[in-house]
């Protein structure tokens, strides 16, 4: 076991502190790259054209020779790069004259976010469907083979073979279904409830939301460690309240369908208090001038609720439940950290089964494939339920 130190937490925050300043002059580089492009010109055409080979010429050195070479460190080869750059920029400036821009300042405004997402979500999703199409597992890691056989091969495992140990691909689908379908009807109902209570006039209510969104607040991962520990058979709270009301305890962790449940009562718990502070913003935004006119008309609270509230709340509840549905689906971290997919797999979903097929049996290329599959039917779930509720007509309108 590593013990904590100070050398260890000041080394930590060098390199945290060393990663954050990569991060804000790698944006400050393309800003100003962004800036020259849009707002100066180059005084005449050959110039621009010297400056873009010269440009191209330098970064082929920097990639292909100063990068590669053992020495310098990589601190030193960085900075040499910049340095680079910086005066191919300041050579540009004083060859280039001011021009104006119309639409300089919004690229330069959307570049931090375009280059995140490309980093963060862009280039891995184009890395899974490569490694979707090639044999990569532990044995063949160092040199997998790609092609169109391997990636149907890959694909015809996931919906024949087994995507864990025992389990096929339709069990856990079937699992999952139900999974999903449970909490978030949960989710929905509780959180609808709980918005309309905090709706309504009443004392105290900064405190009772408080304690409401509470689940949400802590992190996930303390929660469902937590929560393992209550359902221990012996000195679980669960268990030690039935046996003070004389019932007989349960086998939650050890039971295939008392284990299912626990899970479902985990996530219900974790999930509510989201939906309630979503509701609740939506029902806030509804003007009372309609409920005072339906309580003149003699509409009951039932007809309200029915013909005003959920026709308007719908733009805000498409998202959230979208939303939900999805989070829900590839909840990894309540089910892995209570019961590990256990006992005997029954409480495995498709996501902790791929995350077993990757990193308990190393069947890299498999679990792309795999979770491709997961990745079509959540855009197809939310293609059909936009479609069918038309929930953001009203957005676009």
């Amino acid at each position: 076991m590593i013990t904590l130190t100070f050398d260890i937490m000041i080394r930590t925050i060098r390199q945290i502190s060393q990663f954050l300043g990569l991060i804000i002059v790698m944006i400050a580089f393309v800003e100003a790259v962004l800036y020259l492009l849009f707002n100066r010109r180059p005084k005449r055409l050959l110039v621009g054209i010297l400056m873009l080979l010269l440009t191209i010429g330098v970064m082929y050195v920097f990639v292909r020779v100063l990068w590669p070479m053992a020495t310098p460190t990589k601190t030193v080869k960085v900075a040499i790069g910049l340095a680079s750059v910086a005066a191919l920029a300041v050579a540009y400036w004083f060859l280039s004259e001011p021009r104006v821009s119309r639409v300089g300042i919004a690229y330069m405004l959307l570049a931090p976010a375009l280059i995140g997402i490309s980093l963060l979500i862009i280039w891995p999703f184009i890395f899974n469907i490569w490694l979707a199409f090639t044999d990569m597992s532990m044995r063949t890691a160092q040199n997998p083979t790609f092609g169109l056989q391997q990636g149907i091969a890959n694909f015809r495992n996931v919906f024949t073979g087994t995507v864990a140990r025992n389990a096929t691909f339709w069990q856990v689908l079937w699992r999952t279904v139900l999974w999903t379908v449970v909490n978030v009807v949960f989710h929905v109902a509780g959180g609808m409830a709980l918005a309309l209570l905090m709706n309504r006039p009443m004392r105290l209510k900064g405190l009772y939301r408080t304690l409401l969104v509470f689940p949400w607040a802590i992190p996930q991962t303390i929660a469902a460690m937590s929560l393992r520990n209550e359902f221990n058979f012996y000195y679980g709270f669960f268990n030690v309240m039935l046996r003070t009301v004389g019932l007989k305890p349960i086998g939650w962790l050890q039971d295939p369908q008392w284990a299912f449940v626990a899970v479902c009562l985990a996530n219900i718990w974790l999930g509510i208090p989201f939906m309630m502070v979503i509701f609740l913003g939506g029902l806030q935004s509804i003007s009372h001038e309609y409920y005072e006119a339906a309580e003149i008309d003699g509409a009951s609270d039932v007809q309200q609720f029915w013909n005003i509230t959920l026709p308007l709340m719908r733009p805000v509840m498409t998202p959230a439940i979208i939303l939900g549905t999805v989070w829900t689906f590839n909840n990894l971290n309540v089910i892995y950290l209570i019961t590990q997919g256990g006992p005997q797999e029954r409480t495995d979903i498709l996501v902790t089964s791929l995350y077993k097929a990757a990193f308990s049996f190393y069947r890299y290329g498999f679990a792309a494939a795999f979770a491709l599959v997961i990745f079509a039917f959540l855009f197809t779930f939310a293609i059909i339920y936009l479609r069918a509720t038309g929930g953001l007509k009203t957005v676009y309108e």
